[in-house]
């Protein structure tokens, strides 16, 4: 044994190997200092060090030095008196100050302690994760994760060489937390944790599950991120939200990649650039929202954010986090709301991700056949586990809290409701009543929902639900979901399939126009012409229209008219609102150059006018839920393919008919029923010149006179334009 190592007999080889083998499971145990029969002791390890002495903190006052003991770099020595203090560090090449990370006591709460093993914390990004902050009028980086099972953690990053046994951190029992403050450390500094799992094995470096900020892909690491409040002046929004979101508010959403909207010199716009660019286009357009496609951090560009690593963290490449939070402020100020994709129902197995994060399951399923996604190779969170509803939860509250986002879009919520979702039988383990029901998921999403409508009033909750699972967007307290609203994937289905045949072949077809409104009213619904139908082969929404260039066009103007007429909230992804007509590539922007033709700034102009009317007309969305707001006048016209229906609102409201010939044929001397005699006034006329029609139509104004017709009292004649939608509203 070395004769330094014999004079501080005191330190057990054992724990000084183990320190300097980065297996020190009880840092604090060991560093720092110290009190004991010799006196008081200082201890450190500086594996690299030339020299280290001990400085009064508040006078600079020499206070002692300390010796190597051991030379792998471990010090020790006496002081005169314990005292704050900062080393001096003589690195050969550099000097270095620095306060002492093991002379800092706990920093995280018993409460939050209490509260992340009860699994009820729900603002974990305040007390884990790396939090900027002030200790003993030191300024540094306080840094806490969840890991029970690991047997160390440690904080790694530039300022210790991404040496995990310079700063293994102390373990509070019972929680299962690491934390420690690291003085000095600043905002923007780049980390990750290095884990020794249960087995004694190191882990691949981790990023951190609660980071608030992350570096651009393909670097993996988090990053710390400003705690300094955002200086929000979007009062006047936030007051009248829950009437700018509820159920009979006007909502049409512009989905978005942050990515790829626009690239004006061949990089994506950053959040200021989409707040200059994207959001006085949004409100040009009369868009009510943004839904932007997942800004959490995720690794691969490819899953466009449904893959994400990063729950707490915007995407890195697009700025600092503030950067959204002025965009979302702009939005606001704008009269748009906020809505963001939000994926719990799967998460990546990136080896720096949340798999095995502490060399256990921790956060997804032991068994794949409960906790892997065959469809796209990534792992099931364990609804079951409180500490990962609380986690999840706390995610969802974080946008809502720090970033003011006005409602989440939950993905593939129909995944995660079905133990056997897209497994064969044999392969997937039944709920404890033999069911397949995913129980655990179910409570998972209903405490949600609660949390949020509890914690955020007038804030939505989206659900991307394909199936016909009962009540999603039912009360809980009536055994519903409890979500606001539900995609509507069978009218996007069957209505795409529909206005993809060829006209000719229409009236053999007709039901899938109609069949929606059998089950309009059974949910809150968004109808949804989302990023997902104009991917894969799938073509854009222009590219499935028939016919020639003309038809096209047609189509798609009829088709969009018949959509912002249907009950129900929209929802249109960048680029359709012009006609884009290749698919969408989430590595080049949308073609803006269309524009440049007519008949693409005609349906742009198109979705304009019809965003406008739809805000305007109450008829159009105040009672989307509420089966009286609905009447067929025509449902039964299948060789002309014509469709017409009649949408009413609350007293006050013009009644509106909207009026579908799906043929390239122009009808002359149409005969439809109307509740009453008088003069309608055509709102809109998807034919008109203006948008690149043939500007065949009615005049602008419309007399109906009392003749029965349709099971109605009065009655109007109609020349319908071809391949249009005609908006009519009574009273001129």
């Amino acid at each position: 044994m070395p004769k330094a190592m014999v004079q501080h007999a005191a330190i057990d080889t054992g724990v000084i190997d183990a320190l300097v083998s980065g297996h020190a499971g009880d840092p604090f145990a060991v560093l720092g200092p110290h009190d004991g029969p010799g006196g008081h002791t200082i201890r450190a390890f500086l594996p690299g060090a030339c020299r280290v002495d001990v400085l009064a903190r508040d006078t600079g006052e020499a206070l002692g030095t300390l010796t190597e003991v051991h030379p792998g770099g471990v010090f020790c020595g006496p002081a005169k008196n314990r005292r704050p203090y900062v080393l001096r560090i003589d690195w050969g090449s550099a000097v270095q100050e620095t306060e002492d990370p093991y002379s800092f006591g706990p920093l995280v709460g018993e409460l939050d302690l209490h509260l992340i093993a009860e699994g009820t914390h729900q603002d974990l990004s305040s007390c884990l994760g790396a939090v900027p902050m002030a200790v003993e009028g030191v300024r540094g980086v306080r840094f806490a994760v969840w890991a029970p099972n690991a047997r160390r953690v440690s904080v790694v990053g530039d300022f210790n060489q991404w040496d995990g046994r310079r700063h293994p951190m102390r373990r509070r029992h019972g929680a299962g937390v690491w934390e420690i403050f690291i003085p000095r450390l600043v905002v923007g500094a780049p980390y990750k944790y290095e884990l020794i799992g249960p087995s004694g094995t190191p882990l691949p470096l981790k990023a951190d599950p609660v980071a608030r900020a992350s570096e651009p892909p393909p670097a993996t690491a988090s990053v710390v991120a400003d705690a300094a409040p955002f200086h929000w002046t979007d009062q006047a929004w936030c007051h009248e939200r829950a009437s700018r979101q509820s159920a009979t508010a006007p909502i049409s959403a512009y989905e978005v990649h942050a990515l790829s909207w626009m690239r004006p010199d061949g990089r994506s716009l950053d959040w200021d650039g989409l707040a200059d660019r994207l959001v006085p286009y949004a409100a040009d357009m009369g868009f009510t929202h943004l839904e932007l496609l997942p800004v959490m951090n995720h690794p691969f560009a490819g899953s466009w954010g449904y893959q994400p690593i990063g729950m707490f963290s915007p995407l890195g490449g697009l700025g600092p986090p503030v950067g959204l939070a002025r965009l979302i402020d702009r939005c606001h100020r704008a009269g748009i709301g906020v809505l963001l994709d939000w994926v719990p129902g799967h998460f990546p197995s990136d080896a720096h991700g949340l798999v095995r994060f502490d060399g256990t399951a921790l956060y997804e399923h032991e068994d794949p056949r409960e906790g892997f996604h065959r469809d796209w190779n990534t792992l099931i969170y364990n609804y079951g586990r409180h500490e990962v509803r609380a986690f999840l939860i706390a995610s969802a509250l974080h946008w809502l809290e720090h970033y003011h986002v006005d409602g989440l879009r939950v993905d593939a919520v129909a995944s995660m409701l079905y133990r056997d979702y897209s497994r064969p039988a044999g392969e997937w383990i039944p709920n404890i009543y033999g069911g397949r029901e995913n129980l655990e998921a179910v409570a998972f999403l209903r405490q949600l929902n609660q949390t949020i409508a509890q914690r955020y009033p007038g804030a939505v909750t989206i659900a991307e639900e394909s199936t016909a699972w009962p009540g999603v967007t039912r009360p809980i307290g009536e055994g519903g979901l409890g979500f606001t609203f539900k995609w509507n994937m069978g009218w996007m289905h069957d209505s795409l399939q529909y206005i993809g045949r060829d006209p000719t072949h229409r009236r053999y077809h007709h039901d899938e126009f109609t069949f929606s409104a059998v089950y309009a009213f059974s949910e809150r619904y968004v109808l949804p012409l989302s990023h997902d139908e104009v991917v894969h082969g799938k073509r854009s929404i222009i590219g499935r229209m028939p016919g020639d260039h003309w038809q096209r066009f047609a189509n798609l103007r009829a088709y969009y008219g018949f959509m912002w007429a249907h009950p129900g909230k929209k929802l249109l992804f960048m680029g359709d609102e012009f006609a884009q007509e290749r698919e969408w590539n989430h590595d080049a922007q949308l073609d803006w150059h269309l524009l440049d033709d007519p008949m693409h700034r005609g349906v742009q102009m198109l979705v304009r006018d019809l965003n406008r009317i739809y805000r305007v007309e109450g008829a159009l969305h105040r009672l989307d839920s509420d089966p009286g707001s609905f009447h067929w006048v025509v449902v039964d016209d299948r060789d002309q393919s014509v469709f017409a229906f009649l949408r009413y609102g609350h007293a006050g409201d013009r009644t509106i008919l909207c009026v579908c010939n799906m043929t390239p044929v122009p009808r002359h001397g149409y005969r439809l029923g109307v509740p009453a005699a008088g003069l309608w006034h055509e709102l809109l006329n998807s034919d008109a010149a203006v948008y690149g029609g043939s500007n065949v139509g009615n005049g602008g104004i419309v007399m109906a006179t009392d003749v029965e017709a349709h099971g109605l009292p009065a009655s109007l004649t109609l020349t319908l334009p071809p391949l249009a939608t005609v908006l009519l509203r009574q009273g001129g």
